[in-house]
C-alpha cells in the first residue's frame, strides 16, 4: 500500500498579472494547479516567458497571486501582510540561487548563519552552522570568504545557508548555471543526497540534462503546467561525478608517456 506524504505546496487557481507600461498586460500564470510531495525532488522548467520565474516567486512567497489559493506546508498564505509573508519565507523556505547571493565581507561560517540573525534566533548559531557546513562538504573552509572560494565551493556554503532552519522545501533557482561539469555533478549529488534523506527539493531549470536528476519534471509553458512527468530512469550525480574523477585522473597519468613518445620522434 503506497503511503500517504503530506503536500508541501498546493496551488489552485493560482493566477498572476503584471502591467508592463501603459497599455501591455503580461498573464504571467493562468490558473496554475500544481501540487508537490514531501520527499519529492522536482524541477520546473519552461521556455523564456513561459511563467516559471513567476511561479517560483509565488512558492517562494517573494510575491503573492492576484487570484487562487496557496498552501505551503499547511499554512495558507494568500493573505498574509509582508512582515507575516517574510515570517513563513524564512521559516518554511530555503532559497539556493545561480549568483549564490553571499555577502563578500563575511566568511562562511557568517554567510550561513544570516537566516538565524534576521530570524533572532540566537540558540546554538554557530554551532548550527559548522554543522551545515560539515554537512556539505566545506568544513575545513569556515573561516574563508567567498572569494577565497571555488564557484562550487560557494553554491555549497548558499546550500549550507538554505538548510539551517531546517525548511519544509529547498528552493533552487538555476543553482548550477554558473558552474563548470564537475562543480554542477558535486552541487546536484548534494541535493539528491538532501533528497534522499528525506528533504523537499524543487528546483528551477533550463538545462535537460540538469532536470534529468530530479525525479519530476514540471514544464510551464503561457502561463500554465503543459506537462507533469516523471522521469523514467533518475540520473546519479554522485555515479557521473567519480566518473570525472576518475578520467581526469587516467588523463593525468597518460601525460608523462604521450610526452615521453613525443621525445622519441
Amino acid at each position: 500500500m503506497k503511503q500517504f506524504r503530506p503536500a508541501v505546496v498546493q496551488l489552485r487557481g493560482v493566477t498572476k498579472t503584471y502591467r508592463m507600461g501603459k497599455d501591455n498586460v503580461v498573464n504571467a500564470l493562468q490558473g496554475v494547479d500544481l501540487d508537490i510531495h514531501e520527499g519529492e525532488f522536482v524541477a520546473i522548467m519552461g521556455p523564456s516567458g513561459s511563467g516559471k520565474s513567476t511561479l517560483m516567486n509565488v512558492v517562494g512567497c517573494l510575491d503573492v497571486s492576484d487570484t487562487g489559493e496557496y498552501i505551503l506546508a499547511g499554512e495558507n498564505v494568500g493573505k498574509l501582510s509582508d512582515d507575516q509573508l517574510a515570517a513563513i519565507r524564512n521559516k518554511h523556505v530555503g532559497f539556493v540561487f545561480q549568483t549564490f547571493n553571499l555577502l563578500p565581507r563575511l566568511n562562511a561560517i557568517e554567510n550561513v548563519e544570516l537566516p538565524l540573525v534576521y530570524g533572532g534566533d540566537r540558540k546554538g548559531r554557530r554551532e548550527r552552522a559548522i554543522g551545515a557546513l560539515e554537512a556539505v562538504g566545506l568544513g575545513d573552509r569556515v573561516h574563508h570568504r567567498p572569494a577565497e572560494l571555488s564557484g562550487g565551493q560557494q553554491q555549497r556554503v548558499a546550500i549550507a545557508r538554505a538548510l539551517l532552519n531546517d525548511p519544509a522545501m529547498i528552493l533552487a533557482d538555476e543553482p548550477t548555471g554558473n558552474l563548470d561539469s564537475r562543480s554542477s555533478a558535486e552541487i546536484l549529488a548534494i541535493f539528491q543526497r538532501l533528497n534522499d534523506e528525506g528533504k523537499t527539493v524543487i528546483m528551477v531549470t533550463h538545462e535537460p540534462d540538469v532536470a534529468e536528476h530530479c525525479k519530476r519534471i514540471v514544464r510551464m509553458r503561457d502561463g500554465i503546467v503543459a506537462r507533469d512527468e516523471l522521469v523514467p530512469r533518475q540520473r546519479n550525480a554522485e555515479h557521473e561525478l567519480r566518473e570525472m574523477i576518475a578520467a581526469a585522473a587516467s588523463h593525468v597519468l597518460q601525460m608523462p608517456a604521450a610526452r615521453a613518445a613525443s621525445g622519441a620522434e
